[in-house]
């Protein structure tokens, strides 16, 4: 590359931009992991863009409005909403289940949470189901929305610049240079990000599930599930997410301090569910005299 064909202005300039919108964008600190970052969108445009979009999935599908299924997904989104603390304490928590084959479930920024009966035959247990919604709800919780826009926003900046110092190179060869930065931005940069945001989810998810007294073991086995039923996955590093065999190890990993919370939340249970089961007997020893007098009389 001879020297006389970059312009260093669009450089300097690309480079004062990215400073700038890296710097002046707002901070966040992951509550359950402490990881800092970097965001693009305060929470109230996240919150927005996610009532904006789940107006529009609604708008555009077929609501499941009553049943059993329904009723165990409110049951559930209720106990790990609850599981996200401080993370999710301003969400304005919302759920519907959609009439689709879609085997998919997310969950918007500010807490909208949509789930498709496809995936039901895929997870086949609660346990498993929370392990899903675990991790999409950890995505909205730990902002990752708002910090892929942030980091494309500024490998768009850093291109455009490039592009901009090349501006006088022949075009064949600006093609070519251009195209890989390209690729090195998404292969080097962006995919990374996402793989993390993946990882971070699955971890967080596991002890939002086992907080809301789901079994978090259930995660390996949906999974392994996963794994067995899928055909061949492309190499981690061409992919936005971690393979299953990365998922299930780093989860295998970090099941000693979930499995602890689950003890914490079943012991929690107990005493709720004896006091239930001690009422009823008491309820019914009281009505007994009555209930005996109105069946001779």
């Amino acid at each position: 590359m001879e020297r006389r064909h970059i312009k260093w202005l669009p450089l300097l300039l690309a480079g004062l931009f990215f400073a700038y919108q890296y710097f002046s964008s707002e901070k966040f600190v992951n509550p359950e992991t402490g990881r800092k970052s970097h965001v693009a969108m305060s929470t109230r445009e996240e919150a927005f863009l996610g009532v904006q979009s789940y107006q529009q999935v609604l708008a555009q599908s077929e609501s499941i409005n009553s049943g059993p299924d329904l009723e165990m997904l409110k049951r559930m989104a209720l106990r790990l909403a609850t599981a996200t603390g401080k993370a999710g304490a301003d969400f304005d928590w919302q759920v519907s289940l959609i009439r689709s084959s879609q085997a998919n479930a997310f969950c918007l920024p500010g807490g909208k949470v949509v789930v498709y009966t496809g995936i039901l035959p895929v997870t086949q247990n609660e346990s498993a189901l929370a392990t899903v919604l675990g991790h999409e709800m950890a995505h909205a919780t730990s902002r990752h929305g708002s910090q892929r826009v942030l980091e494309q926003n500024l490998a768009q900046t850093a291109l455009t610049g490039v592009a901009m110092s090349l501006s006088d190179m022949d075009y064949d060869k600006q093609r070519a240079v251009m195209g890989a930065l390209g690729a090195g931005a998404q292969f080097g940069v962006l995919m990374p990000f996402s793989r993390k945001h993946e990882s971070e989810a699955d971890r967080i998810g596991l002890h939002y599930m086992a907080r809301a007294g789901y079994d978090p073991r259930e995660s390996i086995r949906f999974w392994q599930r996963m794994e067995n039923a899928g055909g061949a996955q492309p190499p981690e590093f061409l992919s936005s997410h971690p393979s299953h065999g990365t998922r299930i190890q780093q989860l295998e990993a970090e099941m000693p301090k979930a499995l602890e919370e689950y003890s914490k939340a079943s012991h929690a249970d107990a005493p709720a569910s004896l006091n239930r089961i001690l009422f009823r007997a008491a309820t019914t020893q009281l009505l007994l005299p009555a209930i005996q007098s109105f069946s001779r009389g």
